[in-house]
């Protein structure tokens, strides 16, 4: 096999610091794709090397060689990388663009799995379109509270939403991360990176015609408010304009307002503001999570049935755990999600049409403020731990971002506030969470320092099933199918979500800044993991992770190829990074 570097002809770029501005739409989709490639290929299958400020990069079953300077490398493999792709060339090597790089992956794959997916491509291109454009929205002016930031104030709401719309970029460990179906045009002025805000579409739905389940008598009063009176016998349901565009034609919704069952009463007067899931709207006093029918990453963004159930079941079941977790660990909440509300159109078979009930459902989110601690700022931890500085909230404008004792004390408060309730959620109740980084929002006091974390997205939220049997049982069958994960599987999903997407991520934006403190940062995940050992016990899963196995990291570049929904996502081995004979052995290299 030839090798993968050769010293007499090889040109080294020495490496950057952290980048100071955003990267092409061409850079950034070239160094996802080598992220996913890095992560889920070549690394398990040794085929990587770092040398002389370059990651090369090997796919054996092509004979292609790889390679791309380095701004930085990562003790997990997470490298930084800077500047375009080159492709070995005879003795040289030659600069290639992002579609290369695409064909390239597609046919190392085709090849690796004896399977094609006539789909990748075109998402690839997909993605790079909808990244352009949303480079393009950033560079004709600054986002709402993108100028200046205040802590403690109290008017944190800029702040806020700055941060919700500031992903240009979104997921580096996913192969098409900004994708959307349908073109860049039509969904501008819904999306998040244009600081899309807009009313909602009132419809009047006849009372027996509404599907709804609420956790409180109150809880559905979000879906109430309207500058219109709402005829007698007939309810409210809030609509997004671009979902019912998309099932404006659907035969069961033409048939009920040409029956008057429904009745379009025009468009509310708040707007609403886009989140960085597209879907889930935002203003001060809640969050409306609507169905999408469009592709955003992988899935489909549609509330299913037993979603719609499912949270408001959780919001109802897990009120004695959440309460006892807010009383332990008072510097972490959980947003609920007490109601949901849609359409029951019977279908042909006389039960409510399955796309109508799921397309216009929406779940009711709790409000900030429900949560919050007085004086707080909360800031979404995605755009916190960005490696490239798009907003108001990125870790360069925090204090952490300032020097190296007062990065590793803000990161030491912040795993304090994080890392234990996640634990105890699941080692104590059974419950596993998913605090990856776009369902976490870090809250800083007045100095700027981590007073308190939120965790949102009940979707994500399960149930260890071998603990909660008699729940399950009598919950539908469809529902609690959906709410439960084996203890295995829910482990798997803490471990990436919490410490690979999360913990992972946000210690490398805080490297970026100190390059020298990495281990240190390591040091003291893994003392808040031994810190919550000694205090609440150390079952064996826990016992494992403090002695370095390695971690599941979601396999999105493998899933996505075999066309999997994400609930079907497999894992690739992580070496972790936690073991004591690795730290010490990095601390005997930088010295």
């Amino acid at each position: 096999m030839p090798p993968l570097t050769n010293p007499a002809t090889d040109r080294v770029a020495a490496p950057t610091a952290a980048p100071a501005g955003l990267p092409t739409a061409d850079d950034a989709v070239a160094h996802t794709l080598l992220n996913c490639l890095l992560r889920e290929v070549a690394g398990p299958e040794h085929q990587t090397a770092v040398d002389r400020g370059h990651l090369l990069l090997r796919l054996p079953r092509r004979g292609i060689r790889l390679r791309v300077a380095l701004r930085r490398t990562s003790l997990i493999g997470a490298h930084r990388f800077t500047g375009p792709v080159a492709e070995r060339d005879g003795d040289g090597w030659t600069e290639i663009d992002w579609r290369r790089l695409a064909e390239l992956v597609h046919a190392e794959l085709t090849l690796r799995t004896g399977v094609t997916n006539d789909e990748f491509l075109a998402q690839v291109d997909a993605g790079h379109r909808a990244t352009a454009a949303a480079l393009a929205a950033r560079a004709d002016g600054p986002l709402a509270g993108a100028d200046a930031v205040r802590y403690g104030t109290g008017d944190w709401r800029d702040v806020y939403l700055a941060s919700e719309q500031s992903l240009v970029l979104g997921h580096r460990f996913h192969p098409t991360p900004k994708a959307r179906t349908g073109d860049p045009v039509a969904w501008q002025e819904y999306a998040p990176e244009t600081g899309a805000a807009f009313p909602l579409l009132l419809l009047a739905v006849r009372a027996h015609l509404v599907a709804e389940e609420t956790a409180a008598p109150d809880a559905a009063a979000p879906l109430d408010a309207s500058p219109v009176p709402v005829p007698d016998g007939f309810r409210l349901l809030p609509v997004h304009p671009w979902q019912y565009e998309l099932l404006r034609d659907h035969p069961g919704l033409r048939a009920a307002l040409a029956r008057d069952d429904i009745r379009v009463l025009g468009t509310g007067d708040v707007p609403y503001a886009a989140t960085a899931s597209v879907r889930t709207l935002y203003t001060p006093d809640a969050f409306l999570k609507f169905s999408l029918n469009v592709r955003i990453t992988n899935c489909l963004r549609k509330n299913a049935r037993y979603e719609l159930s499912g949270a408001v079941a959780l919001t109802r079941l897990l009120a004695p755990v959440l309460d006892d977790l807010a009383a332990r660990f008072p510097g972490c909440a959980v947003l609920r999600e007490p109601a949901y509300r849609s359409l029951a159109v019977p279908g042909p078979d006389g039960t409510p049409d399955t796309a109508l009930l799921e397309g216009f459902g929406v779940i009711v989110r709790e409000g900030l403020s429900r949560r919050l601690r007085p004086g707080a700022t909360p800031l979404l931890a995605a755009a916190v731990a960005d490696e490239y500085p798009a907003g108001p909230a990125h870790l360069s404008r925090l204090p952490a971002g300032a020097d190296r004792a007062t990065a590793l004390k803000w990161w030491a408060a912040y795993l304090d506030l994080l890392v234990p309730p996640v634990l105890a959620a699941y080692f104590d109740h059974g419950l596993v969470f998913e605090p990856h980084l776009q369902n976490v929002l870090i809250c800083v006091d007045g100095d700027g320092m981590p007073a308190q974390v939120l965790l949102r997205d009940l979707e994500g939220t399960k149930l260890v099933g071998e603990r909660h049997a008699d729940t399950l049982a009598a919950l539908p069958a469809e529902v609690a199918g959906s709410l439960a994960y084996d203890a295995q599987r829910g482990w798997d999903r803490v471990v990436y979500c919490l410490l690979v997407n999360h913990v992972a991520e946000l210690l490398a934006a805080l490297a970026d800044r100190h390059p020298d403190i990495e281990a240190e940062l390591w040091r003291e995940v893994r003392r808040t993991l031994r810190r919550h050992a000694d205090r609440y016990g150390c079952p064996p899963r826990l016992a494992a992770l403090l002695a370095g196995v390695p971690w599941p990291a979601k396999a999105n570049l493998l899933t996505r190829w075999a066309r999997k929904p994400d609930r079907a996502a497999g894992y690739v081995p992580l070496p972790s990074p936690l073991a004591e004979s690795v730290l010490s052995a990095t601390t005997r290299a930088t010295r």
